[in-house]
């Protein structure tokens, strides 16, 4: 009698691994029928992790009806995912308290988990405002607690402060850029412009760091002696060259803290500034022959032709000669290093192009809640960066990085 019981739970057992294998080769072959197999076999993989892991989070299945449910879904969200095997477009479940973002974006969820505590936050804080309803929808936030948000920042905020605070003494960075970013801040109650004070570097082998995310009340000398001090007891060593648009303040803190740097000012800002004094109908044919000074093969010719274009235009224009002839020498830096690409540190185009990104995304906010949300953000962003450069290709080649280094580490 057991033996047939066996034999019968065998045989049930068989036919449900048959009816199993049926399925899956059906699912398998449908996925053959499409333009990129194993990208469409990733997208429903992602689909059916993320129904689970809500499902959990929940404690019911969807539409179930469960007296041990703990929320609610709340329709689904589109969120692009870039992948090795390509890009998919997933349908991301929404949860009406907490938000909720897949465990498997593993690139974006900091930032992301980041957005979704500011706005929180402008909700506890009791701050919201259209722009940030909006997004609070589009995230699938609609219950907001103190307890919450003191869960999710809490994490963050930890990595914000290690990411911020980490040595650096195991690299040598001979050339920094500086640039500041200004968002809408909320502070005692008024709304103020604050200033981020973004530094990036490249090491010794040519790759590029993200080296201090600083929050600053004004652009001043002593804002800018403590970003270079608290880089140089993280371990920052004198850099060889430092790129940067002309703030007074950094100049002078550039000079006080890093004694025998050369400092390089942005080609691009200084053209704007010259620009400035060109009226609107003459600046396109001005521009044109301004920038022809930064493009010269060497100093000499580079000076050369600035010189000419400010004898033929002295008369006509002389603040904005006066400007250029003030600041040149500082422009042409750069010349100092000719086994550098020009290209790359003649300009802050580099830093700038990356502060454009953040502000892009940090658009979406409008106005944060604090201060704390607005670095943490920014931060988050550019860990997600630095952790980029660190597997992409040297932004310099290595070999041209060997000249700025000391002797015993050359």
């Amino acid at each position: 009698m057991i033996c047939d019981e066996t034999n019968n739970y065998k045989g049930e057992l068989s036919m449900a691994q048959k009816q199993s294998n049926t399925n899956l080769s059906t699912l398998l072959f449908s996925f053959m029928n499409q333009p990129d197999p194993m990208l469409s076999m990733l997208e429903w993989l992602c689909e059916q992790m993320m129904e689970a892991e809500v499902s959990l989070k929940l404690n019911a299945d969807k539409s179930e009806r469960s007296d041990g449910r703990s929320g609610y879904r709340s329709g689904y969200r589109p969120r692009r995912l870039d992948t090795r095997l390509g890009t998919i477009y997933l349908m991301v479940p929404k949860v009406r308290q907490g938000g909720y973002i897949p465990f498997f974006v593993n690139a974006y969820k900091r930032s992301e988990a980041a957005l979704v505590a500011v706005v929180q936050e402008a909700y506890v804080n009791g701050v919201s405002t259209r722009k940030i309803e909006r997004l609070a929808k589009q995230l699938g936030i609609e219950g907001i607690s103190r307890s919450q948000v003191s869960e999710m920042t809490k994490g963050l905020n930890d990595q914000v402060e290690e990411f911020r605070n980490r040595a650096i003494s195991s690299h040598h960075y001979p050339i920094l850029w500086t640039d500041a970013l200004y968002e809408d801040v909320r502070i005692d109650g008024h709304v103020v412009s604050e200033a981020i004070i973004v530094v990036c570097g490249v090491d010794e082998h040519g790759k590029r760091d993200i080296l201090a995310v600083e929050p600053m009340a004004e652009e001043s000398l002593e804002s800018y002696k403590s970003v270079f001090n608290r880089l140089k007891d993280r371990g920052l060593q004198t850099p060889k060259l430092i790129i940067s648009d002309a703030n007074k303040g950094l100049i002078s803190a550039v000079k006080h803290c890093f004694p025998g740097a050369s400092w390089q000012r942005c080609k691009v800002h200084f053209m704007r500034n010259i620009l400035a004094h060109i009226p609107q109908k003459q600046k396109k044919s001005f521009a044109s022959e301004l920038k022809s000074i930064w493009l010269a093969p060497d100093d000499k010719v580079a000076r050369e032709r600035a010189n000419a274009l400010m004898d033929k235009y002295e008369s006509r224009y002389p603040q904005a000669v006066k400007c250029l002839e003030d600041g040149l020498e500082d422009s042409l830096i750069f010349y100092s290093y000719p086994e550098l690409d020009k290209r790359k540190i003649s300009s802050s185009n580099m830093i700038e192009r990356l502060n454009r990104e953040i502000r892009r995304r940090t658009s979406v906010v409008g106005i944060f809640p604090n201060e704390s949300s607005y670095v943490r953000l920014v931060t988050a962003y550019l860990m997600e960066y630095s952790e980029d450069w660190s597997t992409s290709r040297a932004y310099i080649k290595e070999e041209s990085m060997s000249a700025l280094l000391p002797k015993e580490v050359a």
